[in-house]
């Protein structure tokens, strides 16, 4: 079985037959160097196949699909809603993060986010690559930058949410493994929560406060402390 993964949005079956595009052409032909009659894999959240190359014609290659080789994943939901950063720290913090199994992005913007727009075709970019190297199935939803208060409202009573909280004393995450609600970490800006908003998240019903670390944590590095402790905890 090749290595070579790539994320193909429509549906597949056997004996399917397509085209990619010209970005994955050019990445199968010119980077991986891979020839007529070669096969590589083709993924999306109904499963995973594999496909051999039938052709290349103007530097377009065609396909056919040969063999399922995976079915969905049925994972457990875990969701991340944090602010906008940096655009060098944003784009590790996406990518780790979608490594790690993280299901669905949640832009938040804050009282004291500095960064409040979101290239979403880059990310989207990132996301799939990140899924496509990790041997991910599903590929993470990135949702549109939202506020506070419309997370909270939207969300009530379907998540259990997982507030990294540097003024809680709590150190222990506890985390119903059988319910079926998501898992949604939240994390603050650069400057951290306003004491407005740390009220709003500890009011919210269903919400587990937890520090991560006595030290004060970047928001990337954060991010990979709580989803890496949650995977921790789901796969004891």
């Amino acid at each position: 079985m090749s290595n070579i993964r790539l994320f193909f949005p429509e549906s597949l079956s056997l004996n399917f037959e397509s085209k990619l595009d010209k970005s994955q052409s050019h990445y199968l032909t010119k980077v991986m160097r891979i020839k007529i009659g070669e096969s590589f894999s083709l993924f999306n959240k109904n499963g995973e196949w594999s496909a051999k190359i039938n052709q290349i014609s103007k530097d377009i290659v065609e396909f056919s699909v040969i063999e399922k080789l995976r079915q969905k994943e049925n994972t457990k939901e875990i969701w991340l809603a944090f602010s906008p950063i940096k655009s060098n720290y944003f784009n590790f913090m996406i990518q780790k993060a979608t490594e790690l199994g993280v299901t669905k992005f949640i832009p938040i913007i804050f009282d004291r986010t500095i960064v409040r727009k979101i290239n979403k075709e880059r990310l989207e970019k990132i996301i799939i690559e990140a899924t496509e190297q990790s041997n991910r199935i599903n590929v993470p939803i990135l949702e549109k930058p939202q506020n506070l208060k419309k997370f909270l409202t939207n969300n009530s009573r379907k998540i259990d949410l997982i507030f990294t909280d540097l003024n809680t004393s709590q150190k222990k995450l506890e985390i119903n493994k059988q319910a079926n609600k998501p898992l949604c970490a939240i994390i603050g800006p650069e400057g951290d929560f306003s004491e407005k908003e740390r009220k709003k998240i500890l009011n919210f019903e269903g919400v587990n406060p937890i520090k991560i670390n006595e030290n004060i944590l970047r928001a990337e590095t954060a991010t990979i402390s709580v989803i890496s402790i949650i995977n921790y905890i789901l796969n004891l």
